[in-house]
């Protein structure tokens, strides 16, 4: 499994490697012949959403992420429930990841509103 993580890793940055020279010989190209204005290389993309509020953001997840341990911690003191059967369990993970993606929620909403 290892052996076919390696090789189709070095495959990828082989390729993006490549993607970015001929991209650069196309481009330059282009700009020789004198074609600028009809290809729009040199355009900025206009519809790329900018990140408004990253320092909210990531407050929000590790916020969340935080709860989601306390939660953990806090089923786990009562032994309410027995989740650990020899060692292997998914539902610590799985409140952890929910507790993440409610803090990202939180942070779209709150981003959405503040563009309004």
């Amino acid at each position: 499994m290892e052996d076919a993580l390696i090789t189709a890793i070095v495959f990828i940055g082989i390729y993006q490697i490549i993607k970015v020279f001929t991209d650069y010989l196309l481009k330059r190209k282009i700009i020789k012949a004198g074609h600028v204005d009809k290809a729009g290389i040199l355009d900025t993309p206009k519809d790329k959403e900018e990140n408004s509020y990253p320092t909210l953001k990531w407050g929000l997840v590790t916020l969340f992420a935080g709860l989601g341990l306390i939660v953990i911690e806090l089923i786990d003191k009562n032994g309410s429930m027995d989740w650990m059967h020899n060692g292997h369990s998914f539902m610590p993970v799985g409140i952890e990841l929910i507790a993440i993606s409610l803090g990202f929620l939180v942070y779209f909403i709150i981003s959405r509103i503040r563009k309004k």
